[in-house]
Order: structure tokens, then sequence, then C-alpha cells
């Protein structure tokens, strides 16, 4: 059948002139069995697809159960043959352009209980220099005290001009965001307090014409994959139960702030987010927190003698 060579010399082309990976070779002849299977069910040639058959069988393949990434990825395949068909001419229209398939949920960030995140932040102290473990602690408390994304902590300056720098003073994090936008962060008394006892050690590893607040070991600006590394074995010294890392860190900072006040505006403003459904994503609280701000606060939840 004139389909199954198209196929056949599709796939040829896919392997010895795209070169794809072995599995994603057998990802799409497994995408194109389908793609044959739905159109023999009707009798149809493959070059006479249309889009409304393309939509049918997608969610054909969504109502028996295939996830949102699987259906992507048969469409993905789909969309390629047609499109090389159409280079020859052997098609008119490629019609799964413009299908998409059922957009995938979207995990929910991980956060650390209030418990873990304290214990991060009292670990015992490591066996590196005092000045080590004082930028490590400086680290931790300004990325959950604060909020901060990675980027954002390792761009902060020791003065102010730069993308971003602390006034102790005012007990401000001055920092630069997602698409250069600036806000200023309120800064906790432990976060101060750490930072305080970083500064005062600080000049034993930077270097003299140095501006970045937190420096490597090398005395430069310290990277986000140092700053990682550190997190990670300070959530092992601590004996946590999970990976950490920054970004978790300000999950948990999100988390911990809306369940303690559930002010969603307030939470958004911190974070730096420009559309609150971003951060609607810390309203799903576990049901137990729930269960018991419900049992706590309302009057039908509480039994009466």
């Amino acid at each position: 059948m004139a389909e199954d060579d198209d196929i056949r010399r599709h796939l040829v082309h896919l392997e010895v002139e795209r070169r794809l990976a072995a599995r994603t070779l057998q990802l799409y002849r497994e995408a194109f069995v389908r793609l044959t299977d739905f159109a023999a069910a009707q009798t149809l040639p493959l070059r006479e697809v249309q889009v409304h058959h393309i939509r049918r069988w997608a969610a054909s393949l969504h109502g028996r159960g295939l996830g949102p990434r699987s259906i992507a990825l048969v469409l993905s395949a789909w969309r390629g043959l047609y499109r090389w068909l159409g280079r020859d001419g052997l098609v008119a229209l490629n019609p799964v352009d413009g299908v998409r398939a059922p957009k995938a949920a979207k995990p929910l960030p991980k956060a650390l209980s209030v418990d873990l995140a304290m214990a991060l932040a009292d670990a015992p102290e490591a066996t590196d220099s005092p000045t080590v473990e004082a930028r490590d602690q400086c680290i931790v408390e300004l990325l959950y005290g604060c909020g901060l994304r990675v980027s954002e902590l390792v761009g902060l300056d020791l003065n102010p001009g730069g993308e971003g720098w602390i006034d102790a003073a005012d007990a401000t994090a001055h920092v630069l965001g997602k698409g250069s936008k600036r806000r200023g962060v309120p800064v906790g008394a432990s976060a101060l307090k750490a930072l305080q006892a970083w500064l005062a050690l600080r000049s034993e590893l930077a270097r003299d014409d140095e501006p970045a607040l937190l420096v490597g070991a090398r005395g430069a600006r310290i990277s986000a994959g140092q700053v990682r590394t550190r997190l990670k074995l300070r959530a092992l010294r601590a004996g946590l139960p999970t990976h950490v890392h920054p970004h978790m860190l300000r999950h948990s900072f999100a988390t911990h702030v809306l369940q303690s006040s559930g002010d969603l505006r307030a939470v958004q403003e911190l974070l730096g987010h420009a559309n609150i459904t971003t951060t609607q994503v810390y309203t799903q609280l576990d049901f137990g927190h729930l269960s018991k701000v419900y049992d706590a606060a309302h009057p039908r939840a509480k039994k009466r003698d």
C-alpha cells in the first residue's frame, strides 16, 4: 500500500537523515501504527486524512487513557510525517497543524514542612571553615526567609547600584527579578543576623575588588550551581529525607507565608509574580492543613454540648 510505503520511507528518513535515537524511533513507529489503525478502521487513505479526523483520533486516544504528554508525542510524529509528505507534494495540507494535545496538569511545587525548613536552617555546623559556614547560613536564610530566586540571590552585590543589594538598616532586599522588574522584599531578623555574621568574615574569602555579596571558594561571585551543591550538602548534614534545591526553599517560603496569612496578593508581591494565577498554585494546600483550619474556625465544625 502507498501509505505503508510512505511510513517506511519516512522512518528511513528519520533514522538516516535525522539520526533519531533508537528509543525515539520506536515511539514514532508506535505512533504510526496508531495512525494506520485509525485510518484503516475508516478505510481512509493516509494521504486523504483531514483535520477533523486527527482531532477525533486524538480525542479517542485521550478517552483510552493515554496521557497528555504521550498524545503530544503521537501528534508530533504524525505532524512530522505529513510535513515530510507535503515537501514532496504528496499531500496538499498538514492535517495535524493546529491540533494540540490536552494540557498536562502542572505538578504542585514541592515545599518543605516548617519543621524540615527549620532543621535545614539550624543544621549542625560543617567541618568547613567558619567563613564558609557563615556564608552557607546566609544563603539558606535569604532563600527561605525572603523567597528569592537563586538568580536573584547570586546577583546580590555588597553595595547598592548593581542588580540587587540588601539595605540592612531598612531590612529590605532589593532584587532584579524576571523581566528585569525590581522589587523590595522584607528581610527577617534571622536573615539579618546571618547576613551580619557573614559580612564580618566575608573579607577572608572574597577578593578585594569583588562586588558580589556572596562569593565562592576562589573569592569571586558564587554561582547558582555552587549554591545548589552547598544546599544539597547542608540538607544531608541536617538529615532531611529529600533532595533540597534553591527553588524548593522559595516554594517553602510562599507556602508557609500563605498558610499563616491567607493573603494571596501579598505572597504575589513578595514572590514578584506578574500574574496572580502563577501564585494561585500555592492555594492548593494539603487537606490535613485545611481540615485543621476548618475544625478550629468554622462554628458548624465544633460539637455542641
